[in-house]
């Protein structure tokens, strides 16, 4: 259960990460905004979201470090087994068969 909810946030952090860093605007879109590039204005203004938006990736880059060694560590542990799942189940139940004694052959 835990490792599922894991495996969805790291997902998830991994595309909000990829959408963020389409969104920011290249280091060189500055260099043309000097010469009267077109290009260099945004959605956002031309300062205004890029302090927030580089602030958002950072966050996310985090949460995905951390997330990456939570389920590294998970992935590592050996399984507990006394939780009753399906080897746990077929080591406690397998009883040996009983034996009947052999009657002499006439």
């Amino acid at each position: 259960m835990l490792l599922t909810a894991l495996t969805i946030i790291q997902v998830f952090a991994s595309l909000a990460i990829v959408a963020l860093v389409l969104l920011q605007r290249g280091r060189g879109a500055d260099a043309g905004a000097g010469f009267g590039a077109g290009a260099s204005g945004s959605i956002f203004g031309a300062r205004g979201a890029t302090t927030g938006l580089s602030r958002a990736t950072a966050v996310l880059a985090a949460v995905f470090m951390i997330n990456s060694l939570a389920l590294a560590w998970l992935g590592t542990r050996p399984a507990d087994n006394s939780s009753g799942g399906l080897l746990g189940e077929s080591a406690t139940q397998v009883a040996p068969a009983p034996t009947t004694p052999q009657a002499p052959a006439p």
